[in-house]
């Protein structure tokens, strides 16, 4: 150890050097993984939060279902008969307003059934359950952009007023803030015709995107879905419905896939180069008694610093990031998901050494007696 270390120290240029290409490596791993979990934040936090296990869809949307799906009532009422489990309607789509205030906002409108369980509860004001039916409990992404508590937001294009009684927890859905609305208002939003002001209830379909189960079916929901031509998906499967989840997530795990890649190159090469400049004073050592257990020891006691040092200092960097960025950017680095990063990233480093090291235990004494003259 002692001999690691002064050699370290004789060094210190090139492992200085070598230390920073480290840190750099996994700070860049660690802000990839944080604008990973942070896009998908973005994307499924309103998803995510809503306390259901399944989601059921009609079974002509194969992609994008919230967007394309539409069930009625009757399909409802059918699965409400054979699944035996809790379930209410879901509704979801994207939309813009406009509040008295002058503030111009997009928002996810989800809507529910007031008394279900898919109701949102609220850090401020009231919450859907004995509200008017033109009520609207926002996320806090939208206070973020100067929508407060008692304000008129009206829909653009439709003249669909809504009061705003709550605010919740943030969430997104398609990176935009989510708010939630009564079905028979999210109806309205999602099937009027621009400039029609439709207020009539037969003017309204009594459709909505989706059935949310909270319990799995106590059936076969495969043979649900075959009876009433519908197709359920879990939760987490439904994520892939969100606009742009799965192409993000899988831009953004490429590159980390890569980056893991490309650390135990980097750290792999210049502990060769390292071992091939030292091939005199390792046969040296050898020579003077040292066992190759010894001479093994002493590279990976380098190896290890060098590299976890520098992961260390990367992680440190990506969390300044972070907190650099706040909430300007989708970032989001929590600390169980930066310890497995950065420790991936140490053990592929520490991988990349293991090419030196056949080269370490092969320094042949003799070098030193005089062998090769």
């Amino acid at each position: 150890m002692f001999l690691a270390l002064l050699e370290l120290r004789a060094a210190r240029g090139r492992f200085l050097l070598m230390g920073s290409v480290v840190v750099l490596v996994a700070a860049l791993v660690g802000i990839v993984s944080g604008f990973t979990t942070g896009l998908g934040d973005d994307t499924i936090s309103a998803l995510r939060r809503l306390p259901a296990s399944q989601f059921v869809f009609s079974s002509d949307a194969r992609s994008d279902q919230f967007a394309r799906s539409l069930l009625d009532e009757r399909t409802a009422a059918a699965w409400r008969k054979d699944a035996d489990t809790d379930m209410t309607p879901l509704g979801v789509s994207i939309t813009r307003g406009t509040t008295n205030r002058g503030a111009e906002v997009d928002l996810a409108a989800f809507g529910v059934e007031p008394e279900s369980f898919l109701s949102p509860s609220v850090t401020q004001g009231d919450d859907l359950a004995d509200a008017s039916a033109d009520s609207i409990v926002m996320s806090a992404g939208l206070a973020d952009e100067g929508v407060r508590v008692g304000d008129t937001l009206v829909i653009d294009r439709l003249g669909i007023k809504l009061h705003v009684i709550g605010l919740t927890e943030r969430s997104a859905y398609g990176h935009v803030p989510a708010a939630y609305v009564p079905l028979r208002t999210w109806q309205r939003i999602r099937f009027s015709a621009p400039g029609s002001q439709a207020s009539a209830a037969t003017e309204i379909p009594d459709q909505f995107s989706a059935l949310a189960l909270r319990t799995p079916a106590k059936v076969s929901t495969a043979d649900l879905d075959e009876r009433h031509s519908t197709t359920t998906l879990t939760k987490e499967k439904a994520y892939e419905a969100a606009p742009g989840y799965t192409g993000e997530r899988v831009t953004m795990n490429s590159i980390q896939v890569f980056l893991y890649l490309i650390a135990p190159l980097v750290v792999g090469a210049f502990f060769a180069v390292w071992t091939v400049q030292r091939q005199p004073e390792l046969a040296l050592l050898r020579a003077l008694g040292a066992s190759r257990r010894q001479l093994l020891a002493h590279t990976v006691l380098q190896a290890a610093l060098v590299v976890v040092l520098g992961t260390v200092a990367g992680a440190v960097l990506a969390g300044a990031v972070g907190l650099l960025v706040g909430e300007q950017v989708p970032f989001s680095l929590p600390a169980t998901t930066l310890a497995v990063t950065m420790c991936t990233v140490a053990a592929v480093g520490l991988a990349g050494t293991a090419l030196t090291l056949r080269r370490v235990t092969a320094a042949d004494p003799l070098t030193m007696l005089g062998a090769n003259r």
